[in-house]
């Protein structure tokens, strides 16, 4: 703010013009004055005293110079005050009518008015005067004012106030006053002066001058009085900018104070709570038409104080309170200007964002200039290669959505948006977005003429669509979408390079699905399109020989690959390698191995060799014309022409005896040799089968079973005995009768039969699976184990010391009775009378034995004698067991009949309870028929 002081010179120019207004003679007052207010400057620093204007008719003929120096003449000469100041008032009067410089210099011109002070003094004691006092005491003011007597200056002005309220110059006066308030920093004072001028009738342009530094009066005063100072600094602008139209019109004098009005409310706003003071006063104050006018200098004071977040604040507050007002698209350029300067992108990028986002809507584009609209677009574009950039570096899908969001919004904005809705499908498709890439793609393809790129965008639609089809991306497309996609790109660019590629493609997809008919058209199609390659219709006959495969057409597909592989051996295919000229002659050895294979299953067998024979003429060596050799033994082999295949696959096998086919070869000669009764032989195969199998015994056990076929049994019990000292608990029924059938057969063969008589009860016990089979087995082996033991017992006698030999003797006797009861338990009905029987024995010896038992020789007659009868009591209870057994033996009679075990039970009873048992039996068979001697 400037210092509110008069400048001197200035000050001088205008005090004259008054007085030779106010002390003219009558021959000037034929000239016209008049006073002009209101034209002093805008600012504080700038304020000057009122001047006056004034326009006369032309000069006399005499040189200002001259008529200059008589009135210097005059002022020196006179001692009449009035004369005096009519003088000096002509010398004023005369440069400014004339414009030259004709008064005395600064020095002398200061002389002149400290005189002119006393002549003033006079006239005002004298109190007469021809002219308006109130007009003398401002001349008075005045002058005081230019010798730099400022308090005279001001109490004159306010005895003008005070004797004349009513003068026009009043004012004036109390302007002056208030700027000497002012300038003496007695703001207060200044305030109230301010307002009596504001508050009265007069004062013209001057009130909004007052209103003005009444203002910055109260700013002065400090914060308490912002909001006062603030209201005043409103109605300020209320004058130049009463509505929105006029704030296009503001006049250049009046634009320094409007822009030094908002700054000093923008400094005040920022320094009291920034945007919410400024609607606090607003509040206050009523609506204004230049309200944004505040918000955009509040934020532009932030933005120069580094303030940049609180600039960015305010401009977005302004959009939040007036969305719709018509400076919101510069409210929100601006934010991303300001977080530029502050070097703050991410933020001026979010700004962007929002601004792109507030008006791509087609309505609120519209409304927006061709400045702002063109502003969108750079926006967008900026925002949508940000992200674009940003999913290139980091392989975030999500920026690549955010980038072709923006590519949309600007293509539907843009006047050739066809590298636009191009760019937006490549982000898209970045994205992962497939139906949205595609949308975009066509758009730019198809829906903007005259764009160079359609083409390309096109191709990138159906690549879209072909990946799709092959599952390499996540956008489920059927064969008939790719193919109608194909169909658009050539009707709409049908001379392209890339279009019979295609058509081939789709030929073999086609024929993936079996449509041999689409497959035939599409293969059909490279042929007739224009420029197709040798290379496409290289493809296209592949794709012919498969459909003929397909269709069992097998000449047919012969043929094709025979082509397909001219075109190879021709030269004018590239890159075509060994291999894949190999992988053609494959297929055309194919076509005749599968017509070997027709006439194998017609049962064509000749015929069927022959073929398979003739693959090797295609691809010598190849895996299908070994193949081929191996199929026509197999022809034979399924004709039954056993010695036949069993000579070819021999040849086979010796010919490749590493290839993978010969693996198979030893089953095949195993059927041979076994339909052909040769089971040895296939035993021999097996077992030489076994040597190189990874598990060699299920090999090896169905060679035992040959073996024991071709009763070769002495190599079957070897396998048998071999496979016995590995085999664990078995894991299921089948499993364990292959063992209990082994042991059986071993025990059969005498080969250690103790051994395997044992481990077959031990594992028929532990079994949870049992059969007939081996029930019986076990039951056989526990029986002849029972009768091991049985002779064990009967050898051990029963010496003295008798307590240890009978020990003995007992043990003995319940490792028999315990094999007895096994084999009972595995077969009751076919063991139960013999075990019974052998059961009785045993008890019937431990009896015997007991009785027959050396005494003691130290035992004299009596004690021999006792002792006898001691043995007899101990061996009673063996021989009632025995007996017990014996008759439960005969008890089995109705059940089972009568039998040789029965016959000896009842012998024994005989002995042992003659007389109950020794007598004539004749057992007879009742038939039921009648017996007509009864």
């Amino acid at each position: 703010m400037s210092n509110p002081t008069y400048s001197l010179s200035q000050r001088c120019r205008d005090w004259i013009g008054v007085i030779l207004l106010l002390t003219a003679t009558p021959v000037l007052a034929q000239e016209s004055f008049r006073v002009e207010l209101g034209s002093d400057g805008e600012t504080i620093g700038d304020m000057r005293p009122v001047f006056l204007t004034f326009e006369s008719r032309p000069m006399p003929a005499i040189s200002p110079e001259e008529v200059a120096r008589r009135y210097q003449r005059l002022f020196d000469s006179t001692d009449k005050p009035e004369v005096r100041i009519d003088a000096l008032n002509r010398l004023a009067n005369i440069q400014h009518a004339t414009g030259h410089v004709v008064q005395p210099d600064v020095e002398e011109e200061q002389r002149l008015y400290r005189e002119a002070l006393g002549s003033y003094e006079a006239i005002v004691e004298r109190g007469a005067f021809q002219g308006k006092l109130d007009e003398l005491l401002y001349q008075m003011a005045k002058a005081h004012a230019y010798v730099g007597q400022g308090g005279e200056s001001i109490q004159r002005l306010k005895q003008l106030v005070g004797l004349y309220p009513e003068s026009a110059l009043v004012p004036e006066a109390r302007f002056r006053i208030a700027e000497s308030a002012f300038s003496a920093g007695r703001y207060v004072e200044a305030e109230a002066e301010y307002g009596r001028l504001i508050a009265g009738d007069e004062g013209g342009g001057l009130k909004i001058k007052a209103r003005y530094m009444q203002g910055w009066s109260q700013f002065k005063q400090g914060a308490g009085a912002w909001t006062r100072s603030a209201a005043s600094f409103l109605e300020v602008l209320d004058q130049p900018m009463p509505d929105q139209a006029s704030i296009a019109r503001v006049s250049d004098s009046d634009l320094e104070l409007v822009d030094d009005t908002l700054r000093v409310l923008a400094l005040m706003a920022a320094e009291t709570g920034g945007a919410d003071a400024l609607i606090a006063w607003l509040s206050k104050a009523g609506s204004k038409p230049y309200d944004y006018l505040l918000f955009d200098r509040l934020a532009d004071y932030y933005a120069s104080k580094g303030r940049h977040a609180d600039s960015v604040a305010v401009n977005q507050r302004f959009v939040e309170l007036q969305p719709g007002h018509i400076a919101v698209p510069a409210f929100m350029a601006q934010v991303v200007e300001v977080w530029r300067q502050a070097g703050e992108q991410g933020q001026a990028r979010r700004g962007q964002a929002a601004f792109v986002a507030a008006f791509e809507g087609a309505e609120a584009y519209q409304r927006l200039d061709a400045k702002d609209q063109a502003l969108w677009r750079t926006f967008s574009r900026e925002l949508a290669d940000y992200h674009y950039s940003r999913g290139q570096n980091s392989s975030d899908p999500e920026q690549f959505a955010r980038a072709a969001e923006y590519y949309e919004r600007l293509g539907r904005h843009d006047a050739a948006p066809g590298d636009i809705f191009r760019l937006a499908g490549d982000a898209r498709l970045q994205s992962g977005d497939f139906d949205r890439a595609l949308t975009n793609y066509r758009q730019a393809a198809y829906d903007t003429p005259g764009y160079q790129g359609a083409a390309d965008a096109a191709w990138a639609a159906v690549v879209i669509q072909r990946d799709g089809a092959d599952h390499r991306i996540d956008h489920p497309v059927t064969l008939e979408a790719l193919s109608d996609e194909a169909e658009q790109f050539e009707a709409a660019f049908r001379n392209d390079a890339r279009l019979p590629a295609l058509y081939a493609d789709l030929a073999n997809r086609w024929l993936e699905q079996g449509e041999l008919t689409q497959a035939r058209r599409f293969a059909e199609r490279v042929h007739q399109l224009y420029g197709s390659q040798p290379a496409d219709q290289y493809i296209a006959w592949l794709v012919l020989g498969e459909i003929h495969t397909d269709s069992d057409d097998h000449r047919s597909a012969e043929n094709a690959w025979r082509k397909a592989d001219s075109l190879i051996q021709s030269g004018v295919l590239k890159d075509i390698d060994s291999e894949e000229t190999r992988a053609v002659k494959r297929q055309l050895a194919a076509a005749i191995y599968r017509q070997g294979e027709a006439a194998q299953s017609s049962g064509d067998t000749d015929l069927a060799v022959a073929h398979f024979q003739r693959v090797d003429t295609a691809l010598p060596g190849s895996d299908i014309a070994i193949k081929g050799r191996y199929d026509a033994a197999n022809s034979l082999l399924l004709a039954e022409r056993w010695q036949s295949a069993i000579n070819e696959f021999t040849r086979f096998r010796g010919d490749f005896p590493e290839h993978q086919l010969s693996r198979h070869i030893s089953d095949k000669l195993v059927l041979a040799y076994e339909s052909s009764d040769q089971p040895v032989r296939a035993a021999v195969e097996l077992m030489e089968a076994a040597r190189t199998a990874i598990d060699p015994w299920p090999s090896k056990l169905q060679a035992a079973e040959y073996f024991h076929r071709g009763q070769a049994t002495g190599r079957r019990n070897a396998i048998y005995q071999d496979y016995l000292a590995i085999a664990s608990a078995p894991s299921d029924a089948p499993e364990h009768l292959l063992l209990q059938r082994m042991r059986q057969r071993l025990i059969d063969s005498g080969v250690s039969v103790p051994r395997y008589r044992q481990d077959m009860v031990s594992a028929e016990l532990a079994s949870q699976w049992h059969s007939e089979d081996t029930l019986r087995w076990s039951a056989g082996s526990a029986l002849a184990l029972g009768m091991s033991a049985a002779e064990a017992f009967g050898a051990i006698p029963l010496n003295q010391p008798l307590q240890q030999s009978l020990s003995h003797k007992q043990q003995a006797l319940e490792l028999a009775t315990q094999r007895f009861s096994e084999a009972e338990q595995f077969d009751q009905q076919g063991v139960r009378s013999e075990t019974l029987y052998r059961r009785a024995e045993l008890y019937r010896t431990l009896a015997r034995d007991l009785m027959n038992s050396a005494v003691p020789d130290e035992l004299n007659d009596l004690e021999r004698a006792q002792y006898r009868m001691l043995l007899e009591e101990e061996a009673y209870p063996f021989e009632e067991k025995a007996i017990n057994l014996h008759a439960r033996n005969h008890q089995l009679l109705p059940e089972h009949g009568y039998n040789k075990w029965v016959e000896k039970s009842l012998n024994a009873l005989a002995e042992l309870f003659p007389g109950r048992y020794d007598r004539d039996v004749r057992w007879m068979t009742w038939t039921g028929e009648t017996n007509d001697d009864a």
